[in-house]
Formats: structure tokens, C-alpha cells, sequence
């Protein structure tokens, strides 16, 4: 009786941990992590993007109070969307040169990369209502999630 009390209090522990572990986030991206998955510009001069769902990028930097009302909204996007959008994070303090690229100068800065045809930009920490909409308007993508 004993194990199995001590077994049922050991998964009621760890079961929680294990979900929190596979729980669906934005994936943070580097330079090279941003030219394998997103857009290799040292070798296209073109935009064309290498995903195979539409995306999602947050400029964003740790010290950044707007950026810190919308990590939250960028996670559940992540969990609600999952399979239909990729949703990444770019911290613009150890990205410089991404940052630079994409001409960052305010964050936080979303980037709206649809399947096919050019990104848009966005600026400031909007709803998530409005980020709801640019998906549906600009990546082409309708959730179906009753609400």
C-alpha cells in the first residue's frame, strides 16, 4: 500500500513538470536558426521565405515593458494556432544584427511573414484581438476556435 502511494505522489509531482516541459511556446531564433527556417539574405537578394506555415516574429528585448505585455499574448497565439502559424522571438539585444537588418527601432516590432508573398511590420503592444485579425487578414489564417 505504501508503494503505491508513494508511486501515485511521485507521478501527481512529475506529471506537471513533463507538461510544462512539452507545452507549445514561441521558438527564440538566432542568426543562423533565422537563415535555416525563415530567410537566408547572405545568399537571396529576394524575399522568400523558407517556412512551410505562415509566421510570426516578435522583435523584442527583456528590459522592455511593452515587449512584456505581449509575450504572453504570443504564447497563447503559439498554443491556439499550433499547426497553422509558427510564432518566433528575436531578442533584438542578442540579435543586433537581425535587428538592424529588419531596420528595428522600436519594440516591440511584430513581423507577419505570410506563406506566400511579402512580410508587413507592426509596432507597439496591441491587443490580442488585433493580432487575432492581422493573422486572419494578412497570414490568411481563421482559427475556428469557439471562444
Amino acid at each position: 500500500m505504501k508503494k503505491i502511494v508513494l508511486l501515485l505522489l511521485a507521478l501527481v509531482l512529475i506529471i506537471p513538470l513533463i507538461a510544462e516541459e512539452t507545452k507549445i511556446k514561441p521558438e527564440h531564433l538566432t542568426l543562423g536558426t533565422f537563415k535555416e527556417k525563415v530567410f537566408d539574405f547572405e545568399n537571396n537578394s529576394e524575399w522568400n521565405y523558407k517556412g512551410e506555415l505562415p509566421a510570426i516574429i516578435d522583435f523584442y528585448a527583456d528590459w522592455c515593458g511593452p515587449c512584456k505585455k505581449v509575450a504572453p499574448i504570443m504564447e497563447e497565439l503559439a498554443i491556439e494556432y499550433d499547426g497553422k502559424v509558427k510564432i518566433y522571438k528575436i531578442d533584438t539585444e542578442d540579435q543586433k544584427q537581425l535587428a538592424g537588418i529588419f531596420g528595428i527601432r522600436s519594440i516591440p516590432s511584430i513581423l507577419f511573414i505570410p506563406k506566400d508573398g511579402q512580410p508587413q511590420m507592426s509596432t507597439g503592444a496591441l491587443p490580442k484581438a488585433e493580432f487575432e485579425k492581422m493573422i486572419k487578414e494578412i497570414l490568411k489564417v481563421d482559427n475556428n476556435i469557439q471562444k
